[in-house]
């Protein structure tokens, strides 16, 4: 008689136990999940090749040095950024920020620096027109990326 109280009451506390995590789960708010950086680079690509109204011959010449660019310049900032974080810490001295000031700036510059180098290998590829195009609808995209983030935000 014992053996089947005592089961009975694991059996309730189990059941309790299921519907609680179960309800704990349907509370959460749902998580959008984070676009990989292939499909962001693919919605990027297309978005630039209609917005600049590339040939395929052109996307297909153009993209490989254009992604080039941007892994550099990703590599730049991640440094750039790496150093802004260390600033947040505590007892963080006013040498250290001068320098993270400078080592910012520095990092636009370089940045700035890749852009121009790579503008001669744009022009070997696309016209100038072409070039112009790209460099606005590159603006517009990340535009649309930070409306769509703050909308997110705000249904949060």
């Amino acid at each position: 008689m014992k053996k089947k109280t005592m089961l009975r009451k694991l059996l309730i506390i189990g059941a309790v136990w299921s519907c609680l995590s179960c309800f704990s789960l349907t509370a959460l708010p749902p998580q959008k999940p984070r676009i990989s950086p292939e499909e962001f680079r693919a919605r990027q690509k297309e978005f630039l090749i209609q917005k600049a109204e590339l040939t395929p011959e052109e996307a297909a010449k153009f993209f490989p040095v254009y992604f080039e660019l941007q892994d550099k310049k990703k590599a730049i900032n991640a440094k750039a950024w790496k150093q802004v974080h260390q600033g947040k810490e505590e007892g963080t001295t006013d040498a250290a920020y001068e320098q993270i000031v400078e080592d910012v700036i520095q990092a636009r510059i370089a940045s700035s620096q890749l852009d121009l180098e790579y503008l001669k290998e744009f022009k070997k590829i696309l016209s100038p027109a072409q070039i112009y195009k790209l460099q606005r609808a590159e603006m517009k995209f990340h535009r649309h990326l930070f409306k769509i983030m703050h909308q997110a935000q705000k249904k949060k």
